[in-house]
């Protein structure tokens, strides 16, 4: 075997004619879920029954893997006055995800942080755990930002990545288990020719030109502070619902509220996590009514103070990875690329 041999034996090749072949084989590993677009054309991951529905050239799902990982509700634990308070079963039936962006890869990769950062939150890493994740290449529009916030490519989070190289898909093993999903379809793969390599780099080269949208993060979180009295605050105040949308399609968004179910007995219940937003009025409601911010445009300097200045200090990064889901679901067209050219606008002024 060649030093080149070596060299590329975490790689193959992946002749899209044999993706169906490769799709089935994945069921060996877990129940298979990949990007489909519904009827009113939203893309979303959904269980896959045809492989002509996947369409692996979307540009970004409704909703990230987030809500694989850290589900919108979930039982911390089950009381009633026979067992006291006993953990209910977590769902970690073995999932393959198949058509993950990098910035949505990216994304997983930062809440691995937040929730190992002082204590692991077991049900995340079990389900983290269950889930095989097959990453894909992608082609930006003028909502992605992704490589202006270093998230538009990832060498980690992912057991296979797969990207498009014309009529076939280079594919990179990153895991172990990349390699036995690899081993288990010798027959859908081959090896990666010169031929390969050069229509790789060319692919690599084309995406990374072809990005519109572009955000500047050069001393961001100073801006921020400088500008924390701006008029662009309030104006964004005034448009903003309230409706939380941004949150909620958010890779990255985390707050979550607390509250008791109870069963029809009033004796036995759960205990529920459930996805909260910092743009909801009655985030930062306390006792006495009294409200820490109760104007949108403190609840919205909030949120971005969260994502690019507290989270900066406290993981070295930004929470935020340039995928557009928040612009492209705001109903009221905020976007967070024009905030924050806006903020430096001012810094100029």
């Amino acid at each position: 075997m060649s030093k080149r041999e070596l060299r590329l034996g975490n790689v193959r090749v992946l002749p899209k004619d044999l993706f169906p072949d490769f799709v089935k084989g994945l069921a060996l590993f877990g129940k298979v879920y990949a990007p489909v677009v519904r009827p009113d054309g939203a893309h979303v991951f959904s269980p896959v029954e045809r492989v002509a529905d996947i369409d692996m050239a979307h540009p970004r799902t409704m909703l990230s893997p987030k809500k694989y990982l850290f589900p919108p509700e979930t039982e911390m634990y089950q009381f009633s006055p026979e067992k006291g308070y006993f953990d209910p079963p977590v769902d970690t039936a073995k999932t393959v995800l198949l058509g993950v962006h990098p910035c949505d890869i990216n994304g997983m990769l930062i809440l691995d942080e937040v929730f190992r950062r002082y204590y692991v939150e077991p049900r995340y890493f079990a389900r983290r755990q269950s889930l095989a994740v097959i990453g894909s290449s992608c082609e930006p529009d003028d909502k992605c930002f992704c490589k202006s916030m270093h998230s538009e490519y990832v060498d980690k989070g992912f057991d296979l990545f797969l990207t498009d190289i014309g009529d076939a898909h280079f594919v990179r093993m990153g895991t172990s288990i990349g390699d036995d999903i690899v081993a288990a379809n010798p027959a859908v793969f081959r090896p990666v020719e010169d031929e390969d390599v050069r229509a790789y780099k060319h692919a690599e080269n084309c995406r990374a030109q072809a990005y519109k949208a572009q955000v500047e993060l050069d001393s961001l979180p100073q801006i921020l502070e400088l500008e924390y009295d701006s008029r662009v605050w309030k104006e964004a105040g005034d448009k903003c619902l309230s409706c939380g949308t941004c949150s909620s399609v958010c890779p990255t968004c985390y707050c979550y509220d607390l509250f008791d179910r109870l069963n029809l007995d009033v004796a036995s219940g759960a205990r529920v996590r459930r996805w909260d937003s910092c743009l909801f009025r009655e985030h930062a409601l306390v006792a006495g009514g009294h409200n820490f911010r109760d104007g949108r445009d403190s609840r919205m300097k909030n949120r971005y103070f969260h994502k690019q200045v507290g989270f900066v200090s406290e993981f070295g990064r930004p929470s935020c990875v340039g995928c557009g889901r928040c612009i492209e679901a705001c109903p009221a067209n905020i976007s967070i690329i024009e905030m924050i050219k806006s903020l430096r606008e001012e810094v100029k002024v």
